[in-house]
């Protein structure tokens, strides 16, 4: 059991250490922050999301699930909201209606609220998303949606509580790394892949950085870290709720700096699984892993960033590919698998009712520079490592790109994952219930569009 201590950066004489390195005492019109959370955990049998095996409703509870949140106020009071959430992504549905609310009743606007997830596959099925690869009659449909309902109010209660709470607080950033995330399109069968660690022949691309955005109060105490990390939650499929190793990060780091809270966003890990898997020791392991990783980075002081917060967000047009015609859709109907079938028949019923099928996808793209340096990106669906890779290269390797934000409707691979084929760029559009894969634009149209979101919170220039 680890043992509960407040947070004080050590002892006595390192205190004045990093109080002066980070700048702890804020000044007057600096920082304010407040943070809450609230249990999401279902209270009864529901679907769980992300795996098509299972056959069968949640039976217990191994770890609740959290939504929690961060709310920020610059020396301008400009308020700004990040959420995380023990969720494998929160739809559109979800997030227009949460972000609505927040909007109406707390004048929050769309650029200023970002919602994320870990993306744990021990969390249930939300309105709208992944159907078609569940046996979902009416009746579990009906939980599902009362879940749904019953989340976005938790979600608007919690942000609430956390605007509430604002207070002068002193925030920096830093980065760590850990190395558990493993490119899964390249390193198989899993069973090697202990083998290859060891001997450092692991193939393929991976983002191993660990993004810490830290919160002290005026006296040092640290209140709160957001941290992320580009790999799927993906160590356990059974049939209980569980945050993954996710859920034990943040826990673990709660147990270890008593009284804070600790959140947690899934990076462009699309592509990316904690391998080996399947136990409950390797999901601790892996929890474990990442909070040492987090206090290594508390252990030395970050950068203090200035108390001010610019944000924007779009949506932008996402083209899809060709449409597959009747034929193709009888085919999948006959033949394909169970999620398959029930693909193609709901999109054979769109065709004899005469309903046009989408065409493009109304992508949702965020960017936020908090101080004069930190970029925050903000990316909807399962974005692949390559974006991560290609962005920091582009904008500075100190930049965090948060993936299955604010809507998670499909992958986005990259052209290269798209030209490959495979799960990632082909056949997991039908178990999102897409029409088709994405066009060959898909990339050169979702950077673009950050470059965009980027010019637009581009700190002023000094004279």
């Amino acid at each position: 059991m680890l043992t509960r201590s407040r947070s004080r950066w050590g002892m006595p004489c390192l205190v004045l250490i990093a109080m002066t390195s980070v700048g702890v005492s804020p000044a007057r019109g600096g920082w304010k922050a407040g943070v809450a959370r609230g249990k999401i955990t279902p209270v009864e049998p529901m679907w769980m999301a992300g795996y098509g095996g299972r056959d069968k409703p949640a039976q217990s509870t191994l770890q609740d699930l959290w939504v929690k949140a961060l709310a920020l106020e610059d020396a301008a009071g400009h308020r700004v909201v990040v959420v995380t959430t023990d969720l494998l992504g929160l739809p559109r549905s979800i997030s227009r209606n949460v972000c609505g609310q927040l909007e109406s009743t707390y004048g929050l606007k769309r650029d200023d609220v970002m919602l994320t997830s870990s993306h744990t596959h021990c969390g249930p099925v939300l309105r709208g998303a992944l159907y078609d690869i569940y046996p979902l009659d009416d009746a579990r449909r009906a939980r599902v949606e009362a879940y749904s309902t019953t989340l976005e109010r938790k979600m608007v209660e919690t942000v609430r509580q956390a605007l509430e709470r604002l207070s002068p607080a002193t925030v920096s950033a830093a980065q760590g790394t850990a190395g558990f995330a493993v490119n899964r399109r390249e390193n198989r069968p899993e069973g090697d892949v202990p083998k290859l660690r060891k001997a450092g022949k692991l193939r393929g691309p991976t983002d191993h950085a660990v993004p810490v955005l830290r919160v002290l109060d005026p006296d040092g105490a640290l209140r709160a870290v957001v941290i992320g990390y580009a790999c799927h939650c993906t160590t356990l499929s059974f049939y209980q709720w569980c945050g993954d190793y996710a859920g034990y990060a943040q826990e673990y780091i709660e147990q270890r700096h008593e009284g804070m809270t600790a959140l947690f966003y899934a990076g462009c890990g699309a592509d990316q699984n904690p391998l080996p898997r399947r136990t409950v020791e390797l999901a601790q392991d892996y929890g474990r892993q990442l909070a040492d990783a987090v206090d290594a980075v508390l252990a030395r002081p970050g950068e203090t960033l200035e108390p001010v917060v610019r944000t924007a967000f779009t949506e932008r047009e996402l083209a899809l590919g060709k449409l597959p015609d009747r034929a193709a859709l009888e085919q999948k109907a006959e033949k394909g698998a169970a999620y398959e079938k029930r693909w193609a028949e709901r999109m054979l019923g769109k065709l004899d009712r005469g309903e046009k099928r989408i065409t493009a996808y109304p992508y949702p793209i965020q960017a936020w520079r908090l101080g004069e340096r930190q970029l925050w990106i903000a990316l909807g669906g399962e974005v692949v490592v390559d974006y991560a890779l290609r962005l920091k290269k582009e904008l500075g390797d100190a930049i965090w790109v948060t993936g299955y934000a604010n809507d998670v409707m499909a992958y986005i691979p990259s052209l290269r994952v798209l030209e490959e084929g495979g799960y990632e760029g082909d056949s997991s559009m039908r178990v999102y219930g897409m029409p088709t894969i994405w066009a060959e634009s898909v990339e050169e149209r979702v950077v673009s569009g950050v470059h965009a979101m980027v010019a637009k919170v581009k700190a002023p220039s000094r004279k």
